[in-house]
């Protein structure tokens, strides 16, 4: 699997399988290569060589609306710089994914969501009124609203403190066990990436079991 802009090759001799219901960790310095792996593995980028499977699918035999479908109904996203919509409360924020899938709003699933991370008497808050941890937690339960299948994760403590970091990860891989969803991150943090089932360590484009 390799990606290349004016002949850079960024990734090579990449072959990873993650089982469903698995942990996966991706460590490794900045430039390393893991968030071009995992936009690749999402779908949101395709490989200029060598195949990405994802719940089945070839993706690289999918066109972008087919491969957005699949990323609309079974796919989870959690970034470090959050991606809410500032004009929208917590609760609007985590309903969005129903409505990008062409849905009604689950109200109510968003309030068991919210209320499962802490944030329950927060429901009504723009982002500008939560805390940097507030709104990684809504990030969160928005990341669940479709309950996922698969749920990717780019450095989803980066912005916070370690406090703060620390309580999310724990609502993290509370959510991950209570819908079994196979989650793939990458991560500078160790500790953790040593919660997680298998960690891979990525160096100079090339991946390696830690």
């Amino acid at each position: 699997m390799s990606t290349s802009r004016e002949n850079l090759t960024i990734l090579q001799d990449v072959n990873l399988e993650i089982s469903s219901g698995e942990s996966v960790a991706i460590v490794g310095a900045s430039g390393a290569g893991k968030s071009t792996l995992m936009t690749l593995l999402a779908g949101l980028d395709a490989p200029t060589a060598g195949e990405v499977h994802l719940l089945g699918k070839n993706l690289s035999l999918l066109d972008e609306e087919a491969r957005a479908y699949i990323r609309s109904h079974s796919v989870g996203f959690v970034f470090q710089s959050f991606m809410l919509i500032p004009s929208l409360t917590a609760i609007e924020n985590v309903t969005l994914p129903c409505l990008l899938k062409g849905e009604k709003e689950n109200t109510a699933r968003a309030v068991e969501l919210l209320t499962s991370v802490g944030l329950g008497n927060r429901l009504d808050h723009l982002p500008s009124q939560l805390s940097g941890g507030e709104q990684q937690r809504v990030a969160l339960a928005r990341a669940f609203m479709i309950e996922p299948k698969v749920l990717f994760a780019d450095e989803p403590t980066g912005n916070l403190d370690q406090h703060t970091a620390e309580k999310v990860i724990d609502q993290f891989f509370e959510l991950n066990q209570q819908h079994s969803t196979t989650l793939v991150m990458v991560t500078h943090d160790l500790v953790l990436a040593k919660r997680c089932d298998r960690v891979f360590h990525m160096s100079a484009g090339k991946l390696e079991v830690s």
